[in-house]
């Protein structure tokens, strides 16, 4: 109920005696109390229904064009923490993956220590990546303390032609 429908239902009283001053007070008074108490309430189902924001992982800058080897590429992450794997599982933590030629993990998938999965469990949010010429397929992935992935929604994929 908006404010202007609170003012406008109530019924004109008189203000020309002292108990109608009164009474017309205290009306105005709930009133004022029932909008703040129905913007409260209007207020906090809102904010309960506002979607959180998404998470996401990026590349910091994307390179255009051929590019050379070793290839610099910066991460960022939206909505989780940066952490090292040592400092173990926490809500809302991890730290990221390259996953060469790979597409990205499903969630919960533990991620293997081999040439195609680099790992940068200490917290790092950059690293050089060596690439054989020709076109490769980069998925960056966010994934746990435990190198369990949190699934496509935390995962960008972009394609590099190495010179």
């Amino acid at each position: 109920m908006s404010a202007t429908m609170l003012r406008t239902s109530a019924k004109p009283v008189a203000t020309s005696s002292r108990r109608a001053s009164v009474k017309c007070s205290a009306m105005m008074s709930q009133s004022a109390r029932s909008a703040a108490s129905l913007c409260s309430i209007a207020a906090a189902g809102l904010i309960a229904a506002a979607p959180a924001m998404a998470a996401s992982v990026d590349f910091a800058s994307i390179p255009k064009g051929p590019v050379e080897s070793p290839l610099h590429l910066d991460f960022k992450v939206d909505g989780y923490k940066v952490q090292p794997a040592a400092e173990g599982l926490a809500a809302g933590t991890g730290h990221f993956h390259v996953l060469i030629d790979q597409g990205a993990a499903p969630e919960g998938e533990v991620l293997p220590f081999d040439s195609t999965h680099l790992h940068y469990g200490k917290g790092q949010t950059s690293g050089d990546i060596e690439l054989a010429p020709g076109e490769h397929k980069l998925t960056l992935q966010f994934a746990n303390a435990l190198h369990e992935s949190y699934g496509p929604q935390l995962a960008k994929t972009i394609v590099v032609k190495v010179k």
